[in-house]
C-alpha cells in the first residue's frame, strides 16, 4: 500500500511539473532608450531643487535651524508634485 500511494504522488508530482514548461518559454525584446539625462532623473532631480531651495530659503529666514526645517518642507512639497501631482495632467489612453 505504501509503494502504491508514494509511486501515485510521484506520478502526479511529474504530472503537475511537466505542464506550464512550454508556457514559461516568452520571447524579449530590448530596447535602447537614448534618453537624457534628465528625462531619466528627472523624478529625483525634481525633489533634490525643491530641497535645495526650501533648504535656501529657511536658512535666509532662520539660520541652521531654519534650513532644515525648510529643507524638510521642501522634500516634502516636491515629493508630493513629483509622485502625486505631476501625472495628473498626463492621462494616456490605452489603443485598443
Amino acid at each position: 500500500m505504501k509503494k502504491l500511494l508514494a509511486s501515485l504522488l510521484i506520478a502526479l508530482t511529474l504530472l503537475f511539473s511537466a505542464g506550464p514548461i512550454g508556457a514559461a518559454q516568452t520571447v524579449r525584446h530590448r530596447r535602447r532608450h537614448s534618453r537624457s539625462f534628465w528625462r531619466k532623473h528627472r523624478d529625483k532631480l525634481t525633489v533634490a531643487g525643491t530641497t535645495l531651495g526650501g533648504a535656501g530659503i529657511g536658512g535666509l529666514a532662520g539660520g541652521k535651524k531654519g534650513a532644515l526645517i525648510g529643507a524638510g518642507a521642501g522634500a516634502g512639497g516636491g515629493a508630493l508634485y513629483t509622485y502625486k501631482l505631476r501625472h495628473r495632467r498626463h492621462r494616456r489612453r490605452r489603443a485598443q
